[in-house]
């Protein structure tokens, strides 16, 4: 592991400083389980984003638990990021996306947020050692927000990369000092320098505490760089030509009816070329994924503990004629893989529970013994669902949303597009737009399959989907749908976005307890009452 191999030193000071800091007792609590969540960064589920990890798949999902319905609050990696950490909806932590101005590691998220995350609290209340390496938040490492001289409360160990994915020439911040890194496959690849550090971890670490791991790989984020003896693997898979491939996004948002269809060759040849990369990166996730299993088994540690895989959100690739993003609000963008094994979780097992990214935290916190009711976080705890727990009352929905990057100007490569637009490709496709702000309601109960989405634009837009008959939302039947459902949707949808902790968790609108009261409608969230009719679509 040439890697890391000088990092030994730097162990042993912080292991010294970390038992001399270790709450009283720490040896009695020992037995509690361990965590590890791994992170990936834009990996989807639905166009394929699993199949290259075939490790991955026989050490975590064929030994435990796939959830088919996997769902974050926000697609983007910011919004998303801050919901796992916190346990809460964007609208309750408020980075709503990747910008500074949005919040993103700002110096009000980490004053407001951050003591309060549940790495925080497990360290300081459960005396937990903490480990974090990889990406962190988008804006992690800006120097108007302390640099990479700040850490973030509750972590023993902190290696998090300065800003956004890359796979060489980037600074980590190794416990706030900044150590730069070059080109070199074997010394500096990003993926590979964070699985040496993790068997680093495990190699140095306390044995009288238990442990909480959380590693953020770059991969398959953009810039899409592949370890040398992966850049030949998959040469003749393409990006999959599913119903909602390059095709004219009818009856949708304006954003996603701007996009050219068909769209140009060069775009294909593009988003294929893309696809194929992602998957590439992924291989040595999937290496990660391995060494550590082996090294928890080396260790004699593997049996007590669970072990979490996961992505901040989806990606597209052609999906209505969109080249490359997430940010929208369909399922491709919003839903992730989530796989989890770990003590009490039978082997090969799948779950169609409608679960979200804010239920992270608090079911590691109630791994770790500690009570849900003293946090304000917005999720549910999963663990009755990895133990397999019979008549568990569970969500039939939860909240989407998202508040659009853009600015008020033209782009100067695309001036008839107008103000307002960003991410845009060369042939003027823009993947964003300071107007492409939304929330939506997806429901999953025994007789709905369904999601309704409302536009805070001029329109006041609304796209509704029915996702069994229509799993690739290509019909907006927004028009169409029973008008009572439509209003109970809107309310629903308002009470949501004014929700804080166990008002989030209410029964939804398909449930058997659901109730509509009409104080919500005049909360002092500033969310307005707006009864849609079908006609004024």
């Amino acid at each position: 592991r040439s890697a890391m191999s000088p990092a030994a030193v730097t162990w042993g000071l912080a292991l010294a400083a970390l038992m001399v800091l270790s709450p009283a007792g720490a040896s009695r609590q020992a037995r509690r389980p361990n965590v590890v969540l791994i992170l990936t960064d834009d990996q989807d589920v639905c166009l394929g984003g699993m199949t290259p990890l075939k490790k991955t798949n026989a050490l975590i999902a064929q030994m435990g638990i796939t959830f088919l319905n996997a769902y974050v609050p926000s697609a983007l990696c910011c919004p998303s990021r801050a919901s796992i950490l916190t346990g809460k909806y964007p609208h309750n932590h408020h980075v709503v996306n990747n910008t500074l101005e949005g919040n993103c590691s700002s110096k009000l998220w980490q004053k407001i947020q951050e003591p309060y995350t549940f790495p925080a609290l497990l360290k300081t209340m459960c005396g937990y050692q903490t480990f974090f390496a990889g990406k962190y938040l988008n804006e992690y490492g800006a120097e108007d927000a302390g640099g990479v001289g700040h850490v973030p409360p509750g972590w023993s160990f902190w290696y998090a990369l300065e800003k956004n994915s890359k796979y060489y020439n980037y600074t980590l911040s190794v416990n706030g000092k900044a150590r730069r890194h070059g080109e070199n496959y074997s010394v500096d690849y990003l993926t590979d320098v964070l699985a040496n550090m993790s068997l680093d971890f495990l190699e140095y670490k306390s044995n009288f505490e238990p442990f909480f791991m959380m590693i953020s790989t770059p991969a398959p984020h953009s810039p899409w760089t592949a370890a040398p003896q992966y850049t030949k693997s998959f040469q003749n898979v393409s990006a999959p030509r599913n119903s909602n491939f390059n095709i004219h996004g009818k009856n949708k948002h304006w954003l996603i009816r701007q996009a050219k269809t068909p769209m140009t060759n060069s775009s294909i040849q593009f988003l294929d070329d893309a696809y194929r990369k992602r998957w590439q990166t992924l291989l040595s996730v999937d290496d990660l994924v391995e060494k550590l299993v082996k090294k928890l088994e080396l260790n004699g540690e593997l049996d007590n503990t669970y072990i979490f895989y996961t992505s901040d959100n989806g990606y597209h690739t052609g999906q209505f004629s969109l080249p490359i993003d997430k940010r929208q609000l369909y399922e491709f963008d919003i839903k992730v893989p989530l796989l989890v094994r770990g003590p009490g979780i039978k082997p090969n097992q799948t779950n169609k529970m409608l679960v979200a990214n804010i239920d992270l935290g608090p079911t590691i916190l109630d791994i770790a013994g500690y009570d849900l009711n003293k946090t304000q976080m917005d999720g549910m705890s999963l663990l009755p669902l990895l133990r397999g727990d019979k008549n568990v009352t569970w969500r039939s929905d939860f909240l989407v949303e998202y508040q659009g990057e853009g600015y008020n100007g033209s782009d100067p490569t695309c001036p008839g597009l107008g103000p307002g637009v960003t991410h845009c490709f060369p042939d003027c496709v823009c993947e964003d737009s300071y107007n492409n702000t939304y929330a939506c309601v997806r429901t999953l109960s025994a007789s709905w399959d369904l999601q309704y989405c409302e536009f805070d634009d001029r329109e006041v837009f609304v796209e509704v989907y029915n996702l069994t008959a229509d799993p690739h939302q290509i019909n907006n039947i927004a028009k169409t749908i029973d008008q009572e459902i439509l209003e109970k949707m809107n309310y629903r949808l308002m009470m949501l976005q004014s929700c804080s902790g166990a008002t989030c968790r209410t029964p939804g609108v398909f449930d058997p307890g659901y109730r509509f009261d009409p104080r919500l409608m005049f909360s002092n969230h500033g969310v307005r009452a707006r009864r849609f009719s079908a006609r004024s679509l």
